[in-house]
């Protein structure tokens, strides 16, 4: 199943204490390149999420953004400045003493000054935050993984139609170049009568003549290899691997083909359908370019 390289996946869950969001988006590009954004103090995140989105996807322009919000936490330490607290007790009393103040100092009163306390996490698990972070993205990187195959059975049914008009176009070729050759040979024989009058003509000539035209004109081998690339296009949009960058090399076989029946083309209608499938090539060419 060939797959598109746009594509988009969201997914949120309640983990562990930890409020996960995670998005996966795409656009084409010609290899893999990867990009996150994670929260601060989470950036050991990066390489793993990098490491397991390329297990899945082989190429494209991939974004990844990583939400974290902590709902409960239990892993956080607060520590007393005791030097600090000490020095603002020893204050207040001096106050006390010096003044006649009541001496009132309690623990809510010390508790006024925030700078004596400091408060930190203990040191992140960081396997248990990237199994929790990995069960979201199991579910972004599904959904997102889905939309891109969705949109690669667009990309395939518009690229197989398109062979098919290839083919029919290949097929009035085949039909009409031995017709050509006919005409070309029945045109001489008149030219020649019509210069040597009542001198019969020589045959073998005629023969040789056309012969060297039918000759000059063949496109066999290019119909037949345009057959093969078709067939071989077939082939690909059921390969279970990434198969855009061969079906691009596929496709400028089909232009080499098509520019050199053009090239040999001495037939107005022939020349026609050589337009007409280079036409469907180009379009081809383009659906091409969208695919994984």
């Amino acid at each position: 199943m060939i797959r598109s390289m746009t594509g988009f996946g969201r997914a949120q869950e309640n983990i562990d204490g930890m409020s996960i969001t995670v998005e996966i988006k795409s656009v084409n590009h010609r290899y893999f390149d990867f990009s996150s954004r994670v929260p601060r103090n989470y950036g050991f995140l990066d390489e793993k999420l990098k490491s397991y989105v390329q297990s899945c996807v082989s190429r494209g322009k991939i974004e990844c953004y990583v939400q974290i919000e902590e709902l409960e936490s239990d892993d956080c330490i607060v520590s007393v400045n005791h030097s600090l607290a000490g020095g603002y007790i020893a204050a207040l009393r001096e106050l006390s003493e010096r003044y006649a103040l009541t001496d009132d100092v309690t623990v809510s009163t010390i508790a006024k000054y925030h700078d004596i306390f400091s408060v930190h996490k203990s040191e992140a698990d960081e396997q248990r935050i990237w199994q929790a972070v990995k069960s979201v993205a199991d579910e972004a990187v599904a959904s997102f993984v889905a939309m891109r195959e969705k949109e690669g059975e667009k990309l395939r049914d518009d690229i197989l139609s398109r062979c098919d008009l290839i083919l029919e176009n290949v097929s009035f070729i085949e039909e009409r170049s031995p017709e050509t050759v006919k005409e070309y040979n029945e045109k001489l024989l008149e030219r020649m009568k019509s210069v040597l009058g009542d001198v019969s003509v020589d045959e073998q000539r005629l023969l040789t003549e056309a012969a060297i035209y039918a000759d000059k004109i063949a496109v066999a081998e290019e119909t037949v290899r345009l057959r093969s690339h078709v067939a071989q296009m077939h082939e690909f949009m059921e390969s279970k691997t990434a198969i855009g960058r061969k079906m691009d090399f596929l496709v400028q076989e089909f232009n080499r083909e098509a520019n050199t029946i053009g090239s040999k083309a001495q037939d107005v209608a022939i020349a026609k359908k050589v337009i007409d499938i280079k036409a469907e090539i180009e379009k081809i060419r383009e659906q091409v370019q969208n695919i994984e």
